[in-house]
């Protein structure tokens, strides 16, 4: 009777088990022949076609590229009908001027306010000259030698200026993002997407509930549902505001009216900020908790240079999911917390920590030793569009830098939707999309000769951006 049933027990086992489990023992050593004998090209093209499960740490508003915001801006049939303007013409030497005016952008209605000694300094970007254009977009992303942490959290972001105020312009530069994440088989976005705060080209504020309509409706478009990407939204606060409890309750409230596309909040900031700290907002969280319903939270926590409590009183604050976490690996006791209980996931993003150097040497970066103790992981982009950057990059940095196995890389793409706040319907149609669309490529490239197999990889066409080809020298466009 008992080896009878636990015959059935193994039969019910093998029924029930995730088709990522197949690839355990089979694909595995293909994945390492294909690795080995790969060039560092037919690698990342390897790569580029490889099904991806989530971007869960995505910045709406960092991930846009310059290239994407000049389409967009200079297209009144995708800008509402708006002109977009660019500080880039000044009187003086442009290294004596306030850096976040570089390149700052504004709609025509500011346009037309200025006074009229300061508006030859502006130019509307579809009449920018090729070099106008060219200098304008450095100003838009970490691309010089002298970039860094200063130049992103305090220049950089307030350049973008008045484009995050127009509602069609940030509705189209999702759908650009969700484009170009479709494009290299990303399955989920779950990115910090924000309605609040729009104007329309007159300068009234959008009702925000109307603005959730404009958003909603776009994503149901045909080109949008081609994408076969799932987007969900976070509302996010930022932490170190003199306002930010008040914000806090305001994001909330929000999120809960609106559980269909937004599914949870975050905070963000730089942490060195000593405003911002997590337990700051404790109390908030908790009268909060009283009023609402369960909202997940991800948090940015980490981040930082040194040793300190933040990850720990971030979960304190009810995270499920930490933004970057470099620095869990100096807080010997929630590292142990986190590799017991596995159920806190630390959100990767490699390039961001090594171009604002918290990890100036990739090489030591803890990733790899969250991974293989336990702690639940995924790799993301960040603020893919100010690094130039794909989630390619991510998993190429940490197949070359770590060695990742296949069974490495599937398991992450699988933590990238258990751990996604999508509605429970919504994750577990992903994951067996996600399981489907790893069995087809095993097929695809788990037969026949290796040399035939990666002779194949001249039919992907990757798309690169800077990144690449500063990086790697990669350049497929």
């Amino acid at each position: 009777m008992l080896a009878r049933k636990n015959v059935i027990l193994l039969a019910l086992l093998c029924f029930a088990a995730p088709a990522a489990l197949k690839a355990s023992g089979t694909f595995g050593g293909r994945f390492d022949a294909l690795v080995s004998k790969a060039s560092p090209a037919q690698l990342y093209a390897l790569l580029y076609d490889m099904p991806k499960g989530g971007d869960l740490h995505n910045h709406a508003g960092g991930a846009n590229r310059p290239e994407w915001i000049y389409a967009i801006c200079t297209d009144p049939a995708r800008n509402g009908g708006d002109t977009f303007y660019a500080r880039i013409r000044f009187p003086g030497p442009a290294d004596a001027v306030d850096p976040t005016a570089l390149g700052r952008i504004i709609r025509r209605k500011a346009y037309e306010a200025l006074a009229d000694s300061v508006k030859p300094e502006y130019v509307a970007l579809a009449d920018m000259s090729a070099d106008e254009r060219t200098r304008w977009m450095s100003e838009l992303r970490l691309d010089g030698t002298g970039d860094g942490r200063t130049e992103f959290f305090y220049h950089v972001f307030p350049r973008s200026g008045q484009i995050n105020s127009s509602l069609p312009v940030c509705t189209e530069l999702l759908v650009a993002n969700m484009k170009a994440f479709g494009a290299e088989h990303l399955g989920y976005l779950e990115t910090q997407f924000s309605v609040d705060a729009m104007v329309d080209n007159d300068g009234k504020a959008v009702p925000e509930e109307d603005a959730v309509a404009f958003v909603r409706h776009r994503l149901s478009e045909p080109d949008v549902v081609a994408t076969g990407v799932t987007v969900r939204f976070q509302r996010t606060v930022l932490r170190f505001a003199p306002d930010a409890e008040a914000r806090l309750a305001r994001a909330y409230a929000f999120v809960d009216g609106h559980r269909d596309l937004w599914v949870g909040l975050n905070m963000a900031g730089i942490e060195e900020n000593g405003h911002g700290y997590p337990s700051r907002f404790l109390d908030s969280f908790r009268a909060l908790r009283a009023r609402y319903p369960t909202l997940p939270l991800s948090i940015h926590a980490g981040e930082m240079d040194g040793p300190d409590n933040h990850i720990r009183d971030t979960l304190l604050l009810g995270a499920s999911r930490i933004g970057h976490g470099v620095n869990l690996i100096r807080d010997p006791d929630t590292l142990l917390l986190l590799q017991q209980t596995r159920r806190v996931l630390v959100e990767i993003n490699l390039i961001s920590n090594h171009l604002l150097g918290y990890v100036p040497d990739l090489s030591t970066h803890p990733f790899p030793e969250y991974l293989r103790t336990g702690v639940p992981v995924c790799l993301n982009t960040d603020d893919r569009g100010m690094w130039d950057s794909n989630l390619t990059d991510e998993f190429y940095t940490g197949v070359t830098l770590f060695h990742l196995s296949w069974d490495e890389i599937v398991d992450m793409g699988r933590n990238s939707i258990t751990h996604s706040f999508a509605q429970p319907d919504v994750r577990a149609a992903l994951l067996a999309g996600y399981d489907a669309r790893i069995a087809a490529f095993e097929d695809r490239y788990g037969s026949g000769g290796v040399d035939a197999a990666l002779a194949a990889l001249s039919g992907v066409k990757p798309v690169t951006y800077s990144y690449a080809r500063r990086t790697w020298g990669f350049d497929f466009n």
